[in-house]
């Protein structure tokens, strides 16, 4: 195949002339014969107005073309969507998948012979893994970094697990609303991602443990001048990549690498979000998410990083402890060290070059962990056929084998307008529902799965109790939250049929959620199940609607995932 400009030539009959014509149009932008001859780095600019966890993004691009440049390359930036979490209605999830398909086909039909992806909020760096799985380019991954934390009345703030923290004391009567006015202030004072081990923290973790971008790119806070250093090592590798040629994510991303990502998503404290990213990157590479494995791993590597909301450090503690080269070398007994990286070398070099941090806590050891178990657990029951999930790290002890009076609410509206009145009928012991929070169901299983305490019981000191739904959760979040339930309410899953009243057992030992009804109680109601709901009529709502799949497959669309 072709290199630099004369990759992917405009289909006019004539390739002669397309080349021509090429030159011709990019040589008003100023550029030499001689730039044109170079091999291309194509740079992804996710900065957008709404989207401050890229607000870094613009002075990224200028050090990573500096990176490109200084090593003989061309860097050509273009423009791809940019996706916040709290900016995309009616969910940044929705939206994911979209994401994924125009990165992908951008970076198909424009001239470039490696790429820099440049990402962060949560759903960026999934869309953009997912895309590059699919392209025969290699790619190199940037993330955007953790922002900094504030202060409030002596205590540090940080996004966006004491956003939950400071808006349940408010929601409780703790603190009024002047204070609740001041801390909205204090709660993010920087550009970048959460800085706890949300989706966003948790997702740069996972890109650096499977080889997709430099040592410590995850890690390096937004503001500091090493994330900027480490921008334009990023474009010096993407130039290497261009010139001499190399692995390109699907052959990196092996069931090997994989089974690493798992290894450290349950050592960290990662967000169960994660769970349905790597699923959906899974089906890009022809293979499905091994949630046994899963599981299995939860049993076998306990949770290791003392990080919000599982812990009680922020991520620049964690980079400060050695970030993720550091918690690989924790897990090394667990790791196929021999599982390559986009930028030279293998997983086990990066082991191997691992300085220790004298006296940190924050990455402990496999012998002295935070917590004996892993981050999560895998269940399956009545209720959830094709699986669930719970991150059993950040739930409460006394509630992991809990039997409980359903609650039930029939969407995320009927929740809005119910959960704070006086008169619900509910106590600390009952089980709340969510249903049709799903794929289909919201649409865009929207993070609604972390259901609110009842005001009621907020008020009484209630802090915990168990929620269970198809929805997913904030990485940020805690609480005994069980998730992901598959298949969904509204795509004929058991968790339509349960009333307010029935008794359903969570048994996080046993790996079991059951609703407590007998066998032909339980075929009845399914069989009494209306069809399914028609989509929207017309355009992306329509092609979501119609292809999106279930939680356990990655919430990807059916037409995207390879073949297996």
């Amino acid at each position: 195949m072709s290199n630099g400009l004369r990759r992917k030539l405009t289909s006019y009959g004539d390739q002669g002339f397309s080349l021509f014509l090429r030159k011709a149009f990019i040589k008003a932008m100023g550029y030499s014969d001689d730039a044109l001859d170079r091999p291309i780095v194509g740079i992804a600019n996710t900065y957008s107005d709404y989207n401050p966890c890229h607000g870094n993004v613009p002075q990224l691009i200028e050090a990573v073309k500096r990176g490109v440049m200084l090593n003989g390359a061309l860097p050509m930036v273009f423009p791809t969507m940019s996706i916040h979490e709290s900016f995309a209605a009616p969910t940044s999830m929705f939206l994911r998948n979209l994401m994924a398909m125009e990165t992908e086909e951008l970076m198909r039909a424009q001239p470039m012979d490696s790429v820099v992806l440049i990402g962060g909020c949560d759903k960026t760096l999934p869309a953009q893994i997912m895309a590059a799985a699919s392209s025969e380019i290699p790619a190199i991954f940037l993330p955007t970094g953790p922002m900094a934390t504030g202060h409030h009345k002596g205590e540090r703030l940080g996004a966006c697990t004491d956003c939950r923290r400071m808006w349940g004391r408010f929601r409780s009567g703790e603190i009024d609303e002047a204070e609740i006015v001041e801390v909205n202030n204090k709660l993010v004072s920087s550009v970048g991602t959460c800085t706890v081990m949300g989706t966003a923290s948790t997702m740069a973790n996972l890109t650096e443990v499977m080889g997709l971008c430099l040592p410590k790119a995850a890690s390096a806070p937004a503001t500091h001048a090493e994330r900027v250093r480490l921008a334009e090592a990023t474009g010096a590798a993407a130039a290497r990549l261009a010139a001499d040629g190399g692995l390109t994510v699907r052959e990196l991303l092996t069931p090997a690498a994989i089974r690493n990502a798992l290894v450290a998503l349950q050592a960290m404290g990662g967000s169960t979000n994660a769970v349905v990213h790597l699923a959906a990157i899974c089906g890009r590479l022809g293979f499905k998410l091994d949630m046994n494995l899963l599981d299995q791993l939860g049993q076998r590597v306990p949770l290791l990083v003392d990080l919000q909301p599982s812990g009680q450090h922020y991520m620049a503690e964690f980079h400060e402890a050695g970030g993720v080269p550091a918690l690989l070398k924790a897990v090394a007994q667990e790791l196929d060290q021999t599982a390559p990286t986009v930028y030279g070398g293998t997983i086990g070099d990066v082991v191997a070059a691992v300085s220790d941090e004298p006296g940190q806590t924050v990455i402990r050891a496999m012998t002295d962990p935070l917590k004996p178990i892993g981050t999560l657990a895998v269940l399956h029951g009545n209720l959830a056929p094709r699986g669930a999930v719970i991150k059993q790290s950040a739930a409460s002890r006394q509630l992991m084998v809990h039997t409980g009076r359903a609650v039930v609410f029939d969407s995320v509206e009927d929740m809005t307008i119910r959960i704070d009145s006086d008169t619900l009928d509910v106590t600390a012991e009952d089980i709340l529902v969510l249903r049709n929070a799903g794929p289909k169901g919201a649409p865009g299983m929207p993070e609604a799965g972390y259901l609110p305490i009842p005001r009621k019981l907020a008020r009484q000191g209630v802090k915990d109790m168990v929620r269970i739904s198809d929805a997913r959760m904030s990485g940020t979040a805690f609480g005994t939250v069980v998730l992901h339930i598959s298949p969904e309410a509204a795509d004929g899953g058991p968790l339509a049929i349960i009333q307010t009243g029935d008794t359903i057992t969570l048994d996080v030992t046993a790996r079991r959620i059951d609703l407590n009804i007998d066998a032909d109680e339980f075929a009845r109601r399914m069989a009494a199940l209306p069809p399914a709901a028609a989509g929207p009529a017309r355009g992306y709502g329509q092609l979501y609607h119609d292809h999106v799949m279930q939680a356990d497959e990655g919430a990807d669309f059916d037409f995207m995932q390879a073949p297996q």
